[in-house]
């Protein structure tokens, strides 16, 4: 709210304390917290980001865990056929998923310590 000085017909103007309705506070909102088909609340389901939010929906945030461990057991050294053994994909998918990752900055290596080439 703007309020004319008390100097007199001036032009200079002050600012004094905005008044905000009491119903319009957050705190005095109740919020419906419905959750959605993975959990039935919001703030306590487990995802890191809400699937919603997240591009490429909940796919994205579950296929992200599993690429993170197939690169984690792949640094252990199994195998490919393994990974896709383990987690029931295919082996393109365990290709995919450690170039996915690789495009994060890191390269991808073999077991052994060698750098994996592209043949």
């Amino acid at each position: 709210m703007i309020v004319p000085s008390e100097a007199g017909p001036s032009t200079s103007l002050r600012t004094g304390p905005r008044l905000v309705r009491e119903d319009a506070l957050p705190e005095h909102i109740h919020y419906r917290d419905d959750g959605c088909d993975i959990h039935p609340h919001c703030l306590t389901c487990p995802l890191p980001r809400c699937r919603y939010e997240e591009p490429g929906g909940l796919r994205a945030l579950l296929n992200h865990g599993r690429d993170q461990r197939i690169r984690a057991l792949r640094r252990r050294g199994l195998r490919v056929e393994e990974l896709a053994q383990v987690f029931q994909v295919s082996r393109r998918t365990v290709f995919r998923a450690l170039s996915a990752l690789t495009g994060e900055g890191e390269k991808a290596e073999a077991p052994s310590g060698r750098l994996r080439t592209g043949n």
